[in-house]
């Protein structure tokens, strides 16, 4: 999204308009995913349909795609997909106002030659992708995941493109081994809501996880400037901003890796505590960051996402304690609890490490809310293993929980290893920890029920919000208790808000009866829940 962001904004700094309609546009351009096969295939299905369009009904308009697709195949998109006019990569969404024009030039030598009416099918581009990444072991452009563990590959950038427009040969401007990071400076059309933004601190990561191909695709951890950070809050505060969502594919690595000296690898965790140890006083830090964002004037919320079990430290909890306008909240993906599998994931954290630091989070910041994920049908993962991590979902009774099926990524090391668990014994295995936390998602939401909380609201809710959460089946239990005082609720004056457990877009929501100032902060009263979410009414 930010990528998109920043593009939209250069692009309309250089005084091209931007159209929500891509039958009319000139230009189309589709962002894409590869991080996953579900990504990968929603990816080529847009670019095809995007292509079916333009032939259709505008068969001079230029078809960009950029993003991670193009970085994972860059040397075989334009061989498998010849409707696309110019392929881009992470470091080139600065340069999209030039790539447009050129894509448009190429788009107009294109159709005065004969071409043909067959589109690439998309089983046949699926199927090649996946022969092409699997037939790509440990080759110049794998960043990482080799056999040894944690090993980084040294690759150079390829020059810029200097294909002809006039060929029927699309651009190629990708970059094998990404580097760019944005700065505050660069133009950026928000698309999300005027309350709240997701502020990029890094990029890449430095992790050998067995099952992601993240690293081989965005390049190794690289840290922005903590001034160019606290400059970029700034700039989204005085717009208007409640709420600012740090990301990166590794939050908490955040700074280690401007420090001086680096010398090998610190992703395990004793590492990573005596590297953090070692640094002066003054270094950059997600902490040190924190600190500083706290200290800005005006209220609003700063929420850490993507946070990585083996980079926390003391220092860092104590620091989230200290800043209140640090959400009570922490996403930290576990990914799994068994020692066998954690280490199959090359997670270099163990079962004890993960159960003290959870220990450590909640002791040391009271009220904090703890998101997490877990991958089930990871390859070996047996019935004793599955019952290990469900055990401890019912035991540790994490306030927010998401469940995925391992997605077998060619390229990787899990992709290649034996054991693979069948589709049928994945789902079943998701649906039982979902069904697992579950019950601790309401045990969890009834512990809220009386309780008086600060809310950013998001806007009046619709039809299908209040439907979706199922706010009906509330109201008809408390009609069913003869509560005379709430018998006409009514679902016309709801609106939707989140509290400090709840991130945009992924975790719950706050249902509250009566209205409220969108984009500002409030605060309510619960009176009640549903499965996931709070019902609530202004205090």
């Amino acid at each position: 999204m930010v990528d998109a962001e920043i593009m939209l904004g250069t692009l309309m700094r250089d005084g091209l308009q931007i159209t929500n309609d891509a039958a009319q546009a000139d230009v189309v351009i589709v962002n894409t995913c590869s991080f996953i096969d579900a990504a990968q295939e929603e990816s080529v299905d847009t670019i095809l349909e995007s292509a079916a369009l333009r032939d259709a009904r505008h068969r001079g308009q230029a078809l960009v795609v950029s993003g991670c697709l193009p970085q994972r195949f860059r040397d075989d998109l334009p061989k498998l997909m010849p409707e696309v006019d110019a392929f881009i990569g992470i470091d080139q969404v600065a340069q999209i106002s030039e790539i447009v024009r050129r894509a448009l030039e190429h788009r107009a030598a294109k159709l005065g030659k004969p071409e043909s009416k067959v589109q690439s099918p998309k089983p046949k581009v699926q199927s090649r992708l996946a022969a092409l990444d699997a037939g790509k072991p440990e080759k110049g452009e794998v960043i990482r995941g080799t056999e040894k563990f944690g090993q980084t590959k040294t690759v150079l950038a390829p020059p810029p493109s200097t294909l002809d427009p006039r060929t029927s040969a699309p651009l190629v401007e990708v970059h094998l081994r990404p580097t760019y990071i944005p700065d505050h400076a660069a133009p950026r059309f928000r698309l999300t809501p005027r309350h709240f933004a997701y502020v990029k601190i890094a990029e890449g990561c430095n992790h050998p996880c067995s099952f992601c191909i993240i690293p081989r695709m965005r390049g190794s951890h690289r840290s922005r400037p903590q001034r160019d950070l606290v400059q970029e809050a700034r700039q989204l505060l005085a717009d208007g901003v409640k709420e600012l969502n740090l990301i990166s594919q590794d939050s908490t690595y955040y700074g280690l890796d401007l420090r001086p000296k680096r010398d090998g690898s610190i992703a395990a965790p004793d590492r990573f505590r005596a590297a953090a140890k070692s640094l002066p006083a003054d270094a950059t830090t997600l902490g040190s960051l924190l600190r500083e964002l706290n200290s800005l004037p005006g209220e609003f919320w700063v929420r850490i996402l993507y946070t990585h079990p083996a980079h926390w430290t003391d220092e860092l909890i104590q620091t989230l304690a200290a800043c209140p306008k640090v959400a009570r909240y922490v996403d930290i993906p576990l990914q799994h609890i068994h020692e066998d599998m954690l280490a199959r994931m090359r997670r270099e954290t163990s079962q004890s490490y993960i159960v003290d630091l959870l220990r450590r989070l909640r002791a040391g910041v009271p009220g904090l809310a703890l998101r997490t994920t877990f991958i089930v049908g990871f390859p070996g993962e047996t019935e004793a293993h599955f019952q290990t991590l469900l055990d401890f979902i019912r035991e540790t009774k994490f306030e927010r929980l998401g469940v995925f099926t391992y997605s077998r990524e060619n390229g990787t090391v899990a992709g290649r290893m034996a054991g693979q668990v069948p589709d049928k014994v994945k789902q079943r295995r998701r649906e039982l920890a979902m069904a697992a936390q579950h019950e601790v998602a309401q045990a969890v939401a009834a512990s809220f029920v009386g309780r008086t909380i600060k809310v950013l609201v998001e806007g009046q809710a619709s039809a299908r919000d209040l439907k979706a959460a199922n706010v009906s089946s509330w109201e008809h239990g408390l009609i069913r208790t003869a509560d005379t005082r709430n018998s006409k609720l009514g679902t016309r004056n709801y609106f939707v808000a989140r509290g400090e457990a709840d991130a945009p877009d992924i975790d719950g929501r706050v249902y509250v009866r009566g209205r409220l100032p969108v984009g500002e902060f409030a605060r309510v009263k619960v009176i009640g829940h549903t499965d996931y979410d709070l019902i609530a009414e202004p205090v």
